[in-house]
């Protein structure tokens, strides 16, 4: 089974231009966003049984991607 991804650009369209240039600054920021993407594709991997995880430790990184997306959300609304 496919599992589509949750990139930034998808979660945040309108600020797409400021997550790139986020993203190529020293702004501490950057590391949040490398995080969300590396959990995101462990999700969609742990999701597509390429490597399993019990539902419990799913279930908490799928809560860690929704904290760091609602911390990327305020950080982007404030800057």
């Amino acid at each position: 089974m496919h599992v589509a991804p949750h990139p930034l650009s998808s979660e945040f369209p309108d600020h797409h231009d400021q997550i790139e240039l986020l993203r190529k600054s020293r702004d501490p920021i950057a590391a949040t966003f490398q995080e969300y993407e590396a959990l995101d594709r462990q999700i969609c991997r742990a999701e597509e049984d390429v490597e399993p995880m019990s539902d419990t430790e799913l279930h908490g990184l799928k809560m860690r991607r929704v904290h760091l997306k609602d911390f990327i959300r305020k950080h982007l609304e404030a800057g």
